[in-house]
């Protein structure tokens, strides 16, 4: 429940940082100036007693964010990808939130797989191990189905976990409104937005059932994909908070040495990665939206295998297309094309200047291009989008969140495998091919044939809406009137079906 108590909430999270010491840690890695972080400790020392202990073993920022629950958690695994933007150091520190967190006790995962499997552990499985695997929201043991023999992989969710991620929601909602009250400018990037975006991934991933669903339909989409390998779903050994899938071996991602020692060519693997990420996301519109190194892995093949499918993102057409030009438009260094798309899809107020957009991109792309990777701090590029967005009055635009995030934990990864992989480079063939196929000839034919399909559906119900309209013009209510939302657009709607129908009649004719 939303509330004042919150508040309590967000001191405690300040001064578990004070307390286990990772608030240093923290403005020391993102290279905060001196007097920032000189006032954090001094205003911090009264209240690090508030804070939670942690695990006095651990790193100060890794014992502060396991410390505080999931919701942090779940920040630290992407933070873990960018080495570039909180150090070296820090990413090590933090990648141990990626599959090695304290696993709950084996005894309570089989109660909860008899309780919604509905039979106890031995009947299901011929062997169940301890846990193999541990991470912010479940915990994998191996296991060998007894009507089958096969070997699998069984997930459980930790107990109480939904209600500890409604606990930290909350918490976020509460610091996101008062950031709008306090700090104006600040609603143009929607926190309040971003935050319930949050809350839904979070809450969707809850359901194992859904996380089933989506392994299933992600390896339909990718099953003719050259170098992935998907484990499906077993579908009788599911349930809310179970969930039974094929046994995937390989070598863990962030393990670099033991790829190379195994013969792997990296810098391909680095590359494969990004495209297939791009190719999911503009062909099929729906991706792996948590593709951080524990979710990943290397067969002995060496098929990436994807492994968690309990985020995923999802972006319609009309998104996918306009992303596409962006992207092509920074990979032809064509400013003004990305200025103009900008404007076109609205993502710009119309009111800004499209030629000083265009420039401003032109200062942000340039130094990618023609420049050593290991030279690029990400940390500056995004501290430079960030710049040009408030600039131009920006919205965030909450459909994108997971792009975005993931194609930067993607990078990330992709540069812990080949540190000097240039990411335009390798996204250029995948954006170029959506472009060639979705927004030239074929696709404005394939365009075409769905406007007439729609006209043939709704041509029908033309006569009716018209003398609705017409009706409502010639006899306009009197005195008290009440406007309908949602008038203008039927009106829109009207007019436009009108028109095509028009068209149609000609082209028959």
């Amino acid at each position: 429940m939303r509330g004042p108590h919150n508040i309590w909430r967000l001191i405690r999270t300040g001064a578990t940082f004070q307390r286990t010491g990772a608030m240093g840690a923290a403005l020391d890695a993102m290279k905060a100036p001196r007097r920032v972080r000189a006032a954090a400790r001094i205003m911090g020392l009264p209240f690090a007693w508030l804070g939670y202990r942690g695990d006095p073993a651990l790193p100060p920022i890794t014992r502060a964010i396991t410390a505080l629950g999931p919701a942090y958690i779940k920040f630290g695994q992407i933070m873990s990808t960018r080495p570039d933007v909180v150090g070296d150091e820090m990413a090590q520190q933090l990648r141990m939130l990626q599959d090695r967190l304290p696993p709950f006790p084996t005894a309570v995962a089989r109660q909860v797989i008899q309780a919604d499997l509905g039979a106890p552990v031995e009947v299901l499985f011929s062997a169940f191990s301890e846990p193999v695997a541990a991470a912010s929201i479940a915990q994998v043991h191996e296991a060998v189905r007894a009507d089958t023999g096969a070997r699998v992989a069984v997930k459980v969710l930790r107990p109480g976990i939904e209600t500890a991620f409604r606990r930290d929601i909350d918490a976020f909602h509460l610091a996101a409104g008062l950031i709008e009250r306090l700090s104006p400018a600040s609603r143009r990037l929607r926190p309040r937005d971003v935050v319930g975006h949050f809350q839904s991934v979070v809450l969707g991933e809850l359901d194992l059932r859904l996380e089933a669903a989506s392994a299933s339909e992600f390896a339909e989409n990718t099953r003719e994909d050259a170098g992935l390998s998907v484990p499906l779903p077993h579908w009788p050994l599911s349930a809310r908070r179970v969930m039974t899938s094929d046994w995937a071996e390989g070598i863990p991602m962030a393990d670099v040495a033991a790829i190379r020692a195994a013969g792997h060519d990296t810098h391909a693997l680095a590359e494969r990665l990004i495209q297939l990420f791009l190719n999911h996301a503009l062909r099929d519109g729906f991706f792996h939206a948590d593709m951080h190194h524990g979710n990943l892995r290397i067969s002995p093949s060496g098929d990436i295998i994807a492994l968690d499918f309990g985020i995923m993102g999802e972006i319609d057409e009309f998104t996918r297309r306009i992303y596409s030009e962006i992207l092509y438009g920074f990979i032809q260094r064509d400013y003004r094309r990305v200025a103009r798309v900008h404007f076109e899809a609205g993502y710009v107020p119309a009111d800004r200047d499209m030629a000083q957009f265009a420039r401003a991109l032109r200062a942000v792309g340039e130094p990618i291009f023609d420049a050593d990777a290991s030279r690029i701090s990400m940390a500056n590029l995004l501290a430079h989008l960030f710049e040009v967005t408030e600039r131009f009055g920006m919205p965030t635009r909450t459909e994108l969140i997971l792009l975005q995030r993931t194609m930067v934990v993607v990078e990330g990864v992709a540069r812990t495998l080949d540190p000097q992989i240039n990411m335009w480079a390798a996204a250029r063939p995948v954006v170029e091919r959506y472009i060639r196929d979705n927004l030239g000839p074929p696709a404005a034919l394939r365009d075409g044939l769905r406007v007439l399909q729609a006209l043939g559906r709704h041509g029908p119900q033309l006569p009716a809406i018209v003398d609705r309209q017409v009706e409502r013009l010639a006899n306009p209510a009197p005195a008290l009137v009440v406007i309908d939302p949602g008038g203008p657009r039927r009106m829109l709607w009207a007019a436009a079906l009108l028109a095509s129908g028009a068209v149609l009649g000609a082209l028959l004719a």
